[in-house]
């Protein structure tokens, strides 16, 4: 039951982060072309939403697994 209270406090931090955090920013590199030798990159930065919902979601179920997780030990 130990895994449980772990999974449910990484939801948990998760959960909260997610609440903090309205969006996630990161640079993705993609090739263009190839011609011969030569390549051509280009690197585009992507910001992706996270929506409240699933970070309220994440939060409770969290709760959940760690009291789960606490009354199954005992």
């Amino acid at each position: 039951m130990r895994a449980l209270v772990l999974l449910g406090v990484l939801l948990i931090v998760g959960g909260l982060a997610g609440l903090t955090m309205r969006f996630v920013s990161f640079t993705q590199t993609e090739r263009v072309a190839e011609i011969g030798p030569l390549e051509v990159i280009q690197e585009k930065e992507r910001t992706v939403a996270i929506p409240e919902i699933a970070a309220i979601a994440a939060l409770l179920i969290g709760l959940g697994l760690v009291i789960a997780g606490t009354r199954a030990e005992t």
